[in-house]
């Protein structure tokens, strides 16, 4: 089966091609950081016009590299949701178009599924059962995945994910948007121990998170002492070290919980170096094992909703047959 997936649920275009026997078979992402730096955000309108304007030519450019046609095409992936609302309806509007010009299902995927299975895209691969961290810029949240379909919810956060905290934390420290690889680029240059900040949540006995009172800490720390250089890169690496405690505190209590001894790890926030290395070395410490999406494949991309979609149709799943998107949509109400 031969999957066109669509992904356009904030400020990246993703396209990509994914066989159900062959796997990926190519893939093409267009970053628009770079216009929205000028704004410290994404602006969404600006987000919407600018998928309109790639997501034709980002399809002819993967359906050329793989050397296929439309007509070859066994189906259509987008994402549904959650995301921007305009930016959503832009895949969307495209997939049912293609769709019902192809004759083909068009099936709208969850955008969290699709960064919940993006490991499934690398080698090698974990099997089913795992427990699951989902770190990005927009959700922190753990999850026991039994199998496609079945996501229990063990823990969220309670405001700030931990990438929001990332960017937001980046501003406050005077770095340019996109924030969060800007931040971890700084706190290499940090000194560990320099100044210290509290590690919200990490042993409040549940699995839970809490990022907003941290970066209200930087705040206060940062203008405590006159600025300086070597002053911001303590404060980012003691920020980032702050976070990756509290994530890798609670993705083994996950495991300790469910008894599992896979964990998956996923999102934006799973491409940062710390938080790989630590957690390489407990779970191995404990017998257990970490899988990751390749770092092309942590932020937002067409290639895991291909994946998720060629999934799901081989489950049997039918096509949307309504024109919609769902900006805000519980990945826990997703089923078999």
């Amino acid at each position: 089966m031969l999957v066109l997936g669509i992904e356009t649920s904030c400020d990246e275009t993703g396209l990509a091609l994914y066989d159900s026997s062959q796997g990926l078979l190519a893939h093409a992402l267009h970053s628009q950081a770079e216009m929205h730096q000028a704004y410290g955000g994404v602006v969404p309108e600006l987000a919407s016009r600018d998928h309109i304007r790639r997501v034709v030519p980002l399809t002819e450019h993967v359906l050329a590299q793989a050397v296929r046609t439309l007509s070859d095409l066994d189906g259509i992936a987008y994402t549904k949701g959650p995301g921007l609302a305009g930016a959503l309806l832009v895949g969307a509007s495209v997939a049912h178009a293609l769709a019902f010009a192809l004759k083909v299902p068009a099936l709208g995927i969850h955008h969290l599924e699709g960064h919940l299975l993006s490991p499934l895209l690398a080698e090698p691969k974990p099997a089913f059962p795992f427990a699951a961290l989902l770190v990005s810029g927009g959700h922190t949240q753990l999850y026991a995945v039994g199998g496609l379909g079945d996501y229990v919810l063990l823990g969220d956060t309670l405001d700030d994910a931990a990438g929001e905290a990332f960017d937001k934390t980046a501003k406050l420290l005077g770095l340019p948007y996109p924030g969060g690889p800007a931040l971890a680029e700084l706190a290499q240059r940090g000194r560990a121990g320099a100044v210290n900040l509290p590690r919200p949540m990490k042993d409040s006995g549940d699995l839970n998170l809490s990022f907003s009172g941290l970066k209200t800490a930087v705040l206060t720390l940062w203008r405590r002492e006159p600025a300086s250089e070597q002053r911001r890169a303590d404060i980012a690496c003691e920020f980032e070290t702050a976070i990756v405690d509290v994530l890798v505190a609670k993705s083994l209590a996950a495991l300790d919980e469910t008894g599992l001894t896979r964990l998956v790890v996923a999102g934006g926030v799973g491409a940062n170096r710390r938080l790989r290395e630590r957690l390489a070395h407990e779970t191995e410490r404990r017998g257990a094992k970490v899988f990751y999406p390749d770092l092309q494949f942590c932020t937002d991309n067409g290639a895991m909703i291909a994946l998720v979609g060629a999934l799901r149709m081989e489950q049997g799943k039918q096509s949307d047959l309504a024109f919609t998107v769902r900006p805000r949509w519980d990945l826990s109400s997703v089923v078999r």
